[in-house]
C-alpha cells in the first residue's frame, strides 16, 4: 500500500509539473487585477471561488469526454497533438513576445464591465481561457487518449484512475490560491516579475508544443511506414 502511494504522489507530480506551465494561474491573476478595481471585493471573491470550481470542471469534462468529443468529429490522436502543438507554441510565443500595445483579453472585458454594475467574470475570462485554455484542454485530451498504453502497465489501476482527480483539484486549489492572493503577489514580486515569470511560463509551452508536433508527425510517420 505504501509502493501504491508513493507511485500516486510521483504520478500526481508528474501531472502537475506537465499542466502547471499551461494552466498558468498567473494569467488569470494578470486578468482579475485588470478587473478587480470594477467589482465589490467581496463580490470577487465569490467570483474567484466560483472561477475555481469552473476551472476543475472543465478539466474533468475534458479528461473523461475527450476520446468520445474526437470519436464523434473523427480527429486523430497524431492530429490532436499536431493542432494542440500548434495552440501551444502560439501561446508561448505570445508570452515570450508579447506585442507593444495588446488589445488583450483583459482590456476588452474591462470596456465591457464599464457597461455593467457589477460584471462576472468567473467563467470568461477567468477559467476560459485564462487557465483552462485551448492549450490545457488539447493537451488533456491527448493525455486521455494515451494513458492506456503508456501509463497502465506501469502503476496501479486505481492510481491511474485516482491520479486526474487530485490533479485537477490541486490546480484548481492553485488557481484559487493564487487568485486571492493576486494583490499581495504582485506587491512582492512586482510587476516586472509577473513579466519575467510569464517569459519562462512562454519558452516552456513552446518546447512542449514543439515536442507535441515532433510526437505527432512521428506518429503519423510510424503508421505509414508499418503500414
Amino acid at each position: 500500500m505504501i509502493d501504491d502511494l508513493i507511485q500516486l504522489a510521483k504520478l500526481t507530480s508528474l501531472g502537475l509539473a506537465l499542466m502547471l506551465p499551461l494552466a498558468n494561474p498567473l494569467t488569470s491573476m494578470t486578468l482579475l487585477l485588470s478587473l478587480g478595481a470594477q467589482i465589490p471585493y467581496k463580490e470577487r471573491e465569490r467570483q474567484v471561488t466560483q472561477a475555481a470550481y469552473y476551472v476543475v470542471g472543465i478539466m474533468l469534462v475534458t479528461y473523461y469526454a475527450g476520446a468520445w468529443i474526437m470519436h464523434t468529429f473523427g480527429i486523430s490522436i497524431p492530429g490532436l497533438r499536431i493542432a494542440g502543438g500548434l495552440i501551444v507554441v502560439s501561446i508561448g510565443f505570445s508570452m515570450l513576445f508579447p506585442p507593444a500595445e495588446p488589445r488583450s483579453l483583459a482590456a476588452e472585458a474591462a470596456a465591457d464591465a464599464k457597461a455593467r454594475d457589477t460584471p462576472n467574470i468567473a467563467f470568461v475570462p477567468l477559467a476560459l481561457p485564462g487557465t483552462a485554455g485551448p492549450g490545457t484542454i488539447a493537451m488533456i485530451i491527448s493525455g486521455a487518449a494515451s494513458i492506456d498504453g503508456a501509463i497502465t502497465p506501469q502503476y496501479p489501476t486505481w492510481v491511474v484512475a485516482v491520479t486526474p482527480i487530485i490533479v485537477f483539484a490541486l490546480l484548481g486549489v492553485l488557481f484559487w490560491i493564487c487568485l486571492r492572493s493576486a494583490g499581495r503577489i504582485v506587491a512582492v514580486i512586482g510587476q516586472s516579475g509577473v513579466e519575467a515569470i510569464s517569459r519562462v511560463m512562454g519558452f516552456l509551452l513552446v518546447c512542449m508544443g514543439v515536442q507535441f508536433v515532433i510526437n505527432g508527425v512521428l506518429e503519423i510517420v510510424g503508421k505509414h511506414v508499418g503500414g
